[in-house]
């Protein structure tokens, strides 16, 4: 992929309850396009469905569907103009497979080389304070924590490099990503 292509699609990661989505969402207010995160969908489209491609059932199905959604994703923001947004990003999914102990299957990996994102990944820090679980998100503090340091250590694996959003208000954090982008 061109990288004028690669450098318009913007990953958003870091661990459960650290305010990604809230970002991505204040991003899309702001009038940027945006991919949600594939792990909620599946789990609601599962939920719905009576399936058992469920995080907390059965952890290989849950990320081949991620993978799917993912792959999807990334097609679609390829489609449209200007900055793209994605809340996470396929390197997330071989994290989650890491942190379950499972091996990353081929495929993925090929995906995640193939299907690029911007060099410079933005990465939300662990953050107690603002932390809640839902009926989608079962992790606790300790696994949040986990997950964050899992996101922090294996983007740059695969030739990406962090940089860390502030503890800061939604506002803050808006303005932080769009200035470090040459944005708005």
């Amino acid at each position: 992929m061109p990288n004028s292509d690669r450098d318009r699609l913007v990953v958003i990661t870091g661990g459960p309850g650290a305010g990604k989505t809230t970002l991505i969402e204040a991003l899309a207010a702001a009038g940027h396009a945006v991919m949600p995160e594939a792990g909620r969908a599946v789990i609601r489209a599962e939920l719905a469905a009576g399936g058992s491609g469920l995080p907390w059932q059965n952890r290989t199905r849950f990320a081949e569907l991620m993978v799917e959604a993912d792959l999807r994703s990334h097609q679609a923001a390829l489609a449209l103009p200007g900055t793209v947004f994605f809340d996470r990003g396929l390197v997330d999914i071989a994290a989650y497979l890491e942190l379950c102990g499972l091996p990353v299957p081929g495929a993925l990996s090929f995906a995640i080389e193939r299907c690029r994102y911007r060099e410079t990944v933005f990465i939300a820090p662990h953050w107690p304070e603002i932390y809640r679980q839902d009926a989608e998100r079962k992790q606790d503090l300790a696994e949040a924590r986990r997950t964050f340091e899992r996101m922090a250590s294996i983007y740059p694996r695969h030739g990406y490099r962090l940089l860390e959003l502030p503890r800061a208000a939604v506002a803050e954090r808006v303005a932080f990503v769009q200035a470090s982008l040459g944005l708005g």
